[in-house]
């Protein structure tokens, strides 16, 4: 059996249900960063014995939440002995509007990842952009890199777009095959 673990700041609700859909496709622990970018007690411990780490931030003025920065930051010591060197990595976030330069979050947690020497995997899910398209159809805000989800600045997280959660879930699930085909 694979350990992956979700490690997420979330803000406002939105990104912890999105990192709650990719626990549940790829039957991982979720790990909180909390309001003061600190993990709880054996957050490291946790990371460091994880076959695939997915990590999550919602995408604040165009990169990843200072929470977030502040636990990336601190993963210098992992980096500095290689801790996490050949661990599979992913990575998603949320913001406001459709766009929202939400790559820009997800190319800085790839490239963590690789700085920390990883093997980062994308979706894997083809777009959903046909004219009969719906917004609750599958990777419809169309990610390769990462899952992205939207979320009307005056949503709550309950009103997230279901097809959004679901990528989110389809998600996990590649990232827990590959674990496994990758641990042999």
């Amino acid at each position: 059996m694979v350990k992956v673990v979700v490690v997420f700041h979330s803000g406002y609700g939105h990104t912890l249900r999105l990192a709650q859909s990719v626990a549940d496709g790829a039957g991982a622990t979720l790990l909180a960063i909390d309001a003061e970018g600190n993990l709880p007690e054996g957050g490291w411990d946790t990371l460091n014995a994880a076959d695939a780490i997915v990590m999550g931030s919602p995408t604040y003025m165009g990169s990843v939440s200072w929470q977030f920065k502040k636990f990336a930051d601190a993963s210098s010591k992992a980096w500095f002995t290689q801790a996490w060197k050949d661990k599979l990595f992913a990575g998603f976030t949320n913001s406001a509007t459709m766009n929202g330069d939400k790559l820009s979050t997800l190319h800085y947690l790839f490239t963590l990842s690789m700085q920390h020497s990883g093997i980062w995997v994308g979706t894997g899910q083809m777009p959903s952009n046909k004219k009969d398209a719906k917004r609750n159809d599958i990777n419809y805000v169309g990610s390769f890199s990462g899952a992205m989800a939207q979320s009307p600045s005056d949503a709550s997280p309950a009103e997230m777009p279901q097809g959004d959660l679901d990528t989110a879930r389809l998600f996990g699930e590649r990232v827990a095959t590959i674990a496994k085909q990758l641990r042999g």
